[in-house]
């Protein structure tokens, strides 16, 4: 497994100041993606221990409000082994800060995954480009959906996510 890049101060991919980890492949392909450097599975740098320290380090800082995990693809069964990893060892570090994932895969079809017992938000759907908004939040186009995870495990169906709550 690969990364493509590790922002240490990212405000455009969830609320607050944060950390982001762009991991590398994607096999969706969509077009006018905005990172299509990420798509090659070969490309990168190599995702290890250290790699995961690294990202633990940068969040240990208080005006870091979380950690996201994007891509690239970071749900593909090349990468959700990874994903997985960071996720567990970032909320046992630090439990009260969230967690948010940008995926291809619809929600449905990957929930039963271990990772979704760590991630906080999850901004799920292929970017459609004639469906793309300017105004959207979170997302850049109208068919992807920015899902509360816990309280959609809890509650059984999908509940959207509301600003206030981070």
């Amino acid at each position: 497994m690969r990364y493509n890049r590790i922002r240490k101060m990212d405000i455009s991919n969830g609320p607050g100041i944060r950390v982001s980890i762009f991991m590398q492949g994607c096999e969706f392909h969509c077009k006018d993606c905005f990172n299509p450097e990420t798509w090659d599975f070969k490309c990168g740098e190599e995702f290890t221990d250290e790699t995961i320290e690294k990202v633990l380090d940068l969040c240990n800082q208080d005006h870091i409000v979380g950690l996201t995990i994007l891509g690239g693809e970071p749900m593909h069964p090349v990468n959700i082994e990874g994903t997985t990893k960071l996720a567990k060892e970032f909320k046992k570090r630090f439990p009260r800060k969230s967690l948010w994932v940008w995926t291809g895969f619809l929600y449905e079809g990957i929930k039963d995954k271990e990772v979704f017992n760590y991630i906080d938000v999850l901004v799920d759907g292929q970017f459609k480009t004639e469906l793309f908004s300017p105004k959207l939040r979170w997302k850049g186009s109208s068919n992807q959906r920015v899902i509360d995870i816990k309280e959609t495990i809890k509650n059984g169906k999908i509940i959207e996510y509301k600003d206030e709550e981070y």
